[in-house]
């Protein structure tokens, strides 16, 4: 499945390169209108990510994002600095269909459990972005992307086990914004090692040959951002592909 993806910082969409808040494209694109524009191409679920709060570790966009699920005809899910309970039963009581935790799940897991105990463990999506260090090791990073984890991204996967984890999304950030192929060996490595898990994956297409290289792996969902926006293709080119 194809989900675009709206990246908003100071209430508008951009896109970062490789995660750098200090390359930052802006784009002439209202979000409530991209949104609808996507749901008109026929996606069925939209990930929207608030930046500023990622890098604040704030969330500080949940009632544009809220505006946003209510104006279309799609699942949203959204992440961004998430750091309490709260915040959460904000975004679902808005009609978010699924919120999005990166850093704490690899920072604080035993955090992220409670609130996966607490709401359902299908309404989160574990968010992990990755360096790949020199030895071949896939690693996460953290608060925007601006730290690495001593830890692998295998055992921030093995730690949510006992956690009925459903659904992770991976980013390979050196590919991310790049628009030149995605990490498809890594995410055939995270299928074949975690079989029961849907994995989405994110970061790095840059032409429909690149959605159809991921097509072929059959992950559950793949996230299509800057692409969209520089008109690379259309969203129901990549849809049909």
């Amino acid at each position: 499945m194809i989900i675009p993806a709206i990246d908003l910082m100071d209430g508008g969409c951009v896109r970062l390169l490789k995660g750098d808040f200090d390359q930052r494209t802006n784009y002439d694109a209202d979000p409530l209108d991209t949104a609808k524009s996507f749901a008109s191409a026929g996606a069925k679920i939209l990930h929207v990510v608030d930046l500023d709060g990622a890098k604040n570790q704030q969330a500080e966009q949940s009632d544009l994002i809220i505006s946003i699920a209510k104006s279309v005809d799609m699942n949203v899910q959204t992440g961004g600095g998430l750091r309490t309970a709260a915040q959460i039963k904000h975004l679902l009581d808005g009609g978010i269909e699924r919120v999005v935790i990166g850093s704490l799940a690899v920072k604080n897991p035993g955090l992220v459990k409670i609130w996966m105990g607490q709401f359902g463990a299908e309404k989160f999506v574990l968010a992990i972005d990755i360096f790949t260090d020199l030895d071949g090791t896939p690693r996460p990073a953290t608060q925007g992307w601006t730290q690495t984890s001593d830890l692998s991204l295998w055992q921030v996967i093995d730690n949510f086990k006992d956690a009925d984890l459903k659904t992770i999304l991976v980013t390979d950030i050196a590919r991310d914004g790049v628009l030149q192929g995605s990490n498809v060996e890594l995410y055939k490595e995270i299928m074949a090692k975690y079989p029961g898990l849907d994995l989405i994956t994110s970061g790095g297409v840059g032409n429909l040959d690149d959605v159809r290289q991921l097509k072929a792996i059959n992950p559950t969902g793949i996230i299509i951002g800057k692409a969209l926006y520089e008109n690379k293709f259309t969203l129901k080119q990549a849809v049909a592909c």
